[in-house]
Formats: C-alpha cells, structure tokens, sequence
C-alpha cells in the first residue's frame, strides 16, 4: 500500500519542540513509585531521604589490635621513662572488639613491650578514646543516609543495610515500547539480499533507553501496513509507560507513522529544526507519549537525546552522569604517610574561574565520606602531602556541568543545611548544593580565600553582643551580603531523664563534656558563657574533645561516651535527649556581593523564604523563621 508524499513537515526549534512536548506530557503523567529491597536498589533513584534506624557501630569498638587500657593510668610513659603495667591493668583486644566498659583507649600492639612476668612496657601514653571507634563514629541513628531522588550506589546499599534500612522506596523504572518498523528491515543475522536492512536502530535504543534508567521492550519488526503498526501503537500504549516508532516519519510514500498517529492521537510536532534528524514525530496516544524517530541511524540517535532521554529523565526523576576528572585546587593541606598512596574523598565545586576540593574524613571507618563525596584525589606514594592552594587531579562521582550548578557551602553545620540540599533536589533542577562542616570562622576563611559561595556563621562579637556582622566588617574588605537563617536555640543535650541533675551551665564542671571543634560558633558561645562565669576551660573533663557536627556531639550523649554537650535543640530532639537552653543564636549565611545573582544562590534564598522550608523547621523545633531570607547589604569595608 502507498499514499501521497506527507509535505507537511514542520521546522520547529528543537527547545521549543520539546517544551511542547513535555508540557503535554507532564498534565497526565509523573513519576511511579515502588518498595524494592535495599539489595537490589542499585542504580535506582531514592523518592525521599532516607533516615539511618541504627548507629554504625553500634558499640564502642577497639580500631586497632593491641591492648585496652585506661588512659590516665598510663601518664608519664615516655622513651626515657618507660611505664609498666601488670596483667590486670590492661586487656588484649582485637580490631573490632567490644572495647571492656572500665577502659577507654587502646594502645596499639606494635607500641608495646611483653615482658615476662605478664606485664607490658608502654613509652607513651595513651589519650582517651585513642584507636576507639565510639558509637555512631560511621553513622548516627536518625541521621540523613541519602537524600531524594539520589542515585544509588555500591557504597550507598552498603551504608542502607549497616544504617538498618532493608527496603527502600524508589522511582519506578518507566517501561517502554520500542517500535521497528519497515518492510525493508531484517533482524540481525539475516543473509539481506539487495534492498533488505538490518534493524541495528532498535537494539542501539534498547541500550540507551537502558542506559538513560528505562526497560526497553522491543517488539518484532513491523512491516509498512498502517493496520499493522495501529494494532501495535494501541497495544504498545495500553501497556507501557511511552512507545518509541523508528522510521516511517518522513514524506514517503510508505511512511504511515504520521497519519496513523493522527487518527489515533494528537501530533504535536512532525519535523524539528535539526540536522541531520529533521523527520521527527512526537504525539499523544491514550494520554501516551510517542516519539517517531527517523531510520537513519544518526538522525535516529540525534533524536533520541532530544527528546528520549528528557522524557526518561522525567518519568524516572533522573539526571545523566559520566565519571570525569579534572583539574582542582585543594582547600587545605594534607599531610600523609610515605608507605602508602591515599586515596582522600573530597567535596568538590567551581568557585569564580577556579575549581576547588575540600577533603572529607579521611579516618577508614568513616565510609560515609565516601556517600557524601564528589570524588577522590589519590596522595602518591612517597609523598608527604599536598599544601593548600598546590592543584591536584581529581577523579569525579558527579559531572562538571553539575558543580558549575553547585552552590559550595564551607562553616557552621546545622542540620537545616542537609533539609535544604534536600529541597534543591526536590524543586530546582540541575541545581545543587555541597557543604563542608569546618567551623564559623574556618568558613569564613574560606569564603575570604575564595574556596566557597556561602559560609554559614554563628559569630557572637563579645563586645557588641551582635552575631556576625561585626565579624564580616573586619574580615572582608570586598563588598558582603549576610542572608538571615534561623534563630536557633542552643543549650546542654544530657541523657534522657537528665540522671546527674545538669540544670544550668555551671555544672558541667566535674562531669565528661564533648566540645565542638575549634572556630565553632557554639564553642565561641560556650567559651563567651564560661568567661562571664568565670570558669576556665581546664576546669572542663573533656574541653579538648571535639566533634565537628550537633548530630556527633548528641550522639556521643546518647550513646554514653559523654555526659554532656553543647547543641542545639534540633540534633537533641532527632536522638531523644533532654535538653536545658542556653540562650537563642542567629545562624546566618555569609555570601560575597558578587555571588548573589548566580541561579544556584536565588534559588537557595527562594529555599529559605519558602513554606515548606518553614514548615520543615517546626517539625525539628527548636528554630525560628521570622527573618529567614531578609537580605543584610553590609557593603564595601574600609
């Protein structure tokens, strides 16, 4: 059978073709969801975050063969003054083991002496919680494992199970018909005689569809009958998720798809401003997408990533990445050992013309640096290290069109940061945030180094009373925007029922405190309440142990490892502690002038004057909202 040539091919734009196309799409269709095992989740895509129901690890565990100790009784060991000590001062314990209650170091076995009478010799001494991998050292109860619509890899099934997660729910693979057609066309295989072709287009687009997170479904080779392929659309779209047609879209005489696609839908588009790959079809079919691909191999492929891949990606909620590496300059120095060639997981973003690398936890039972990683740089060896500022190669988890989307956030953490790279992925396309916890002042160091776009601070100047700004005017000479956060509470997170009667600040003299980390905000507050208290720091069991998020601090108090810490109100509540405020604090952002019109930073203030972001932070409590997103021009310093 054959028609008069189609001549009404249209020359649309290729963007604006496929606005048309996916608005048409997206009023009837969307992502599917499904529960799948945690096992078999690779490469697929989170619906929302996912939460850790389990510390990892869940005991405090020895890091090192050796034998386990406690710490003050081996003070004053040295080269030149050994110390013994007697068989029942000490245990044998191995990598891995419960570490014994009364004790809270480990010294390591290579680092001790045997002597005959059962004792041990020591020439340095131990600090406390020295090769001990406290509780939640990996990952803390309550804590965000992945966040939304994230793509799911080795590493991440691997902290799922350890975290206790089993089953997870997931974007539905969308399924879809692949449509052969011509009766010129040949499986594979065939002996083609003069005038045959063989079907290679549909098997390269079962591959892509695969590739881009679909199922391919290819059907058999349909001849050029319009009954034929009618039967095979409808069918095609009663049962999958879209149906992709190959050849068959020009102005031949034996090309039918357009007219078929007609009398059974609607044609949005037939022809697209692209060449080669003109004789494109995309139409509506029992509220269907179908795209019409032209038989010419290339012209076939042109067409698939303009319009296939883009409807896949949306069905699937999925964003294309290839492994990459680049050029980058490292943040800090990194010292290293010359035995072994490290390999340090690091956050990377593109600050000005400059891309910059942060290293992450380097410690090898923290795996959750490898989750949170953008890539890695590998430290030869016999190399002592790298200096801050020197350039490094870095190998890419994440595309580089990604971290030119990516808002590079270095200082105070709060666990509100985590909810808005949540809502980033939620809501802004292609736009992303990455932050490194360093500290308030290490932040803004940062941010005047040019290593970052936005350092979250909590700076408390002790003569005006005033967060932040005063801090701003005497860093920066460049012109600066302080966007408002939260006000956010901050107090002492003790054990549920508060067993040692801790009420105000003053008596956590005499009881075992975890700090902060120097540059802190909250350690700036604690050591602000201390000095108006009168108390010194040496008075303080604990003032040099430091943890670098809440989350670690509460879970250190959760898990027994300390009595008390400085928080705030928000990590207390995600690990069911009690909580005694200490004063309400203004946690801020930070940002050059100059960054205020980047798309990844309007959407990040659109994030923080949002209800739903408003919404979020009353269920943590402990926060207000009332100034989130005012906009503070503190100009040009002298």
């Amino acid at each position: 059978m054959e028609k008069k040539r189609n001549l009404y091919l249209s020359n649309t734009p290729v963007e604006e073709a496929r606005q048309i196309f996916m608005t048409e799409i997206k009023k009837t269709m969307g992502p599917r969801y499904e529960i799948i095992p945690v096992t078999a989740s690779l490469h697929r895509i989170t619906k929302d975050a996912v939460y850790a129901k389990y510390n990892s690890p869940n005991y405090n565990a020895a890091a090192m063969d050796g034998v386990a100790v406690i710490a003050d009784e081996t003070r004053g060991a040295s080269e030149v003054h050994p110390l013994c000590l007697p068989a029942d001062r000490y245990e044998n314990i191995n990598t891995g083991n419960v570490m014994p209650p009364s004790c809270n170091a480990v010294i390591m076995a290579e680092d001790i002496v045997e002597q005959p009478n059962g004792q041990i010799q020591i020439t340095a001494p131990a600090v406390p919680w020295q090769n001990v991998r406290p509780i939640g050292e990996n990952i803390v109860c309550g804590e965000m494992v992945l966040p939304s619509h994230h793509t799911i890899r080795s590493i991440d099934i691997g902290m799922l199970l350890e975290a206790g997660i089993t089953e997870i729910e997931v974007i539905k693979k969308p399924v879809i018909a692949i449509l052969p057609t011509g009766s010129e066309i040949v499986e594979p295989g065939t002996a083609c005689k003069p005038g045959e072709i063989i079907d290679s287009n549909s098997r390269m687009f079962e591959n892509m569809v695969e590739t881009d997170g679909g199922i391919p479904c290819r059907r058999h080779i349909l001849k050029d009958d319009p009954a034929l392929i009618k039967r095979a659309i409808l069918d095609a779209a009663d049962t999958h998720d879209a149906v992709l047609i190959n050849a068959g879209t020009s102005k031949g005489t034996k090309d039918f798809t357009v007219d078929v696609l007609r009398e059974l839908g609607t044609v949005l588009i037939h022809g697209v401003a692209v060449k080669p790959g003109k004789p494109v079809i995309l139409a509506m079919v029992r509220n269907k997408p179908v795209i019409g691909l032209p038989g010419y191999s290339v012209s076939a492929y042109i067409g698939f990533i303009n319009f296939v891949t883009p409807l896949l990606e949306y069905l699937g909620s999925r964003a294309s990445a290839q492994l990459e590496k680049v050029t980058a300059v490292v943040s800090r120095r990194l010292m290293s050992g010359l035995k072994y060639e490290e390999y340090v997981r690091v956050k990377v973003g593109l600050v000005d013309d400059r891309i910059v690398a942060t290293p992450l936890a380097r410690g090898a039972g923290v795996a959750m640096s490898l989750v949170r990683s953008d890539g890695f740089l590998i430290i030869p060896q016999y190399c002592e290290g790298v200096e801050a500022g020197e350039e490094v190669t870095v190998y890419l988890y994440r595309p580089l069109s990604e971290l030119k989307n990516t808002a590079v956030i270095i200082g105070s953490h709060d666990l509100i940061l985590d909810v808005m790279n949540d809502m980033m992925a939620t809501h802004y396309q292609n736009l992303y945030l990455s932050s490194t916890h360093v500290g308030s002042m290490g932040g803004l160091m940062s941010l005047k180094r040019g290593e970052a776009h936005i350092a979250p601070t909590h700076l408390l100047d002790e003569t005006t009373g005033t967060y932040n700004i005063p801090t701003l005017k005497s860093m920066f000479r460049e012109p600066m925007v302080l966007i408002k956060g939260v006000d956010r509470i901050q107090g002492l997170m003790v054990p549920k029922g508060n067993p040692l009667h801790i009420k105000k600040l003053e008596d956590i003299v005499g009881k075992r405190y975890i700090n902060r980390q120097r540059g802190a905000g909250t350690r700036v507050l604690l050591d602000y309440k201390l000095k108006n208290l009168g108390i010194s720091p040496d008075q303080i069991d604990g003032y040099e142990r430091e943890a670098n998020t809440h989350m670690a601090v509460a879970v250190a108090v959760q898990s027994g490892n300390a009595d008390v810490g400085m928080g705030v109100l928000s990590a207390a509540n995600a690990m069911d502690l009690d909580f005694i405020e200490v004063g309400v604090e203004e946690y801020d952002f930070a940002i050059p002038k100059r960054y205020m019109e980047l798309p990844v930073i309007r959407a990040f203030l659109e994030i923080l004057k949002s209800d739903a972001f408003h919404r979020k932070l009353e269920e943590m409590g402990g926060y207000g909202y009332s100034k989130s997103g005012t906009v503070i021009d503190i100009g040009e310093m002298a």
